[in-house]
């Protein structure tokens, strides 16, 4: 029988299998926006890889329950060059992000074109920490509009406002943003996403001139891709193998115990087949002995 803590394991190694992963490969949208008024105008959305283009990666859309990628699917955009173009007079409201051969992902960003008359200006690419921010309420001509602003359904500040502005964005900030005018309506709600600071490495600092240590080199751009793309390729292999010496040490155990139970019953003694043989050995014993 399996025990609780291996079943547990189990269960683990199966997700972690199973589970896409996630990348340092983001998706890049064009303008910096998550609603836009229907219209004429397009969207460009790009993989990036840290500000180059990820090579191998796709962009896709869930919609409905169904995943679609870009240009294959009817309505869904068309590929140029190494972006998606999505166009804005064709309903486009989705989760959109990258993904590879691998099965690794980027984070999603939610893209909304409204037939409102009003729309907030949120970005679709995170927000660090500690940087300003300014939303604004946009209606279908253009202008700014005084407007209420929402945090997660609730109001903030007083009354209407031209635009709303964070000061040192913090990671409480993150969540559902909307607006709402007097005159146009109310806008669709998105979520704003805030990620820390960069963490900026120390080979980035410039060593001194009159330095004797030599600093190494960092790898090509290409070799780093391919390094992590081979780390990506050799990680659900080493769960699998680790998977499989799991369950064959959990096949001995069971034969193991199955042994032990075995022996066990054959050398269970009761008191009907044991016999007294002193009386081979010191001779007869008397009636009263055995009969007191």
């Amino acid at each position: 029988m399996k025990t609780p803590s291996a079943s547990l394991l189990l269960g683990v190694c199966v997700l972690l299998l199973s589970a896409p992963t996630v990348s340092a490969v983001s998706l890049s949208v064009s303008p910096n926006l998550q609603q836009f008024f229907s219209g004429s105008s397009s969207v460009s959305l790009s993989c990036d890889d840290d500000g180059q283009t990820a090579d191998g990666w796709t962009v896709k859309r869930t919609r409905g329950g169904l995943t679609e990628d870009c240009g294959a699917a009817a309505g869904f955009g068309r590929v140029h060059g190494s972006s998606c173009v999505l166009d804005r007079s064709v309903s486009s409201d989705g989760s959109y992000f990258c993904e590879n051969s691998s099965g690794q992902q980027s984070d999603e960003v939610s893209i909304i074109v409204s037939d409102k008359g009003a729309i907030l200006e949120i970005p679709a690419l995170p927000v660090r920490t500690g940087n300003d921010l300014t939303m604004r309420c946009r209606e279908r001509s253009g202008d700014t509009a005084a407007a209420y602003f929402s945090f997660n359904g609730r109001p903030v500040g007083s009354g209407t406002a031209a635009e709303l502005v964070i000061r040192r964005v913090k990671q409480s900030d993150e969540g559902l943003y909307s607006c709402a005018t007097d005159a146009f309506g109310s806008s669709p709600q998105s979520f704003l996403r805030v990620r820390g600071p960069p963490q900026h490495r120390s080979s980035d600092s410039t060593p001194p001139v009159n330095s004797s240590v030599d600093t190494p080199s960092s790898p090509p751009q290409g070799l780093t891709s391919f390094l992590t793309a081979l780390i990506a390729g050799l990680v659900p292999v080493v769960l699998l193998v680790l998977l499989l010496v799991l369950v064959r040490l959990l096949f001995h155990c069971k034969k193991q115990n199955e042994a032990n139970d075995t022996h066990q019953a054959d050398t269970d003694v009761v008191y009907s087949d044991v016999r007294i043989l002193t009386a081979d050995f010191l001779g007869p014993v008397p009636d009263s002995a055995l009969n007191p």
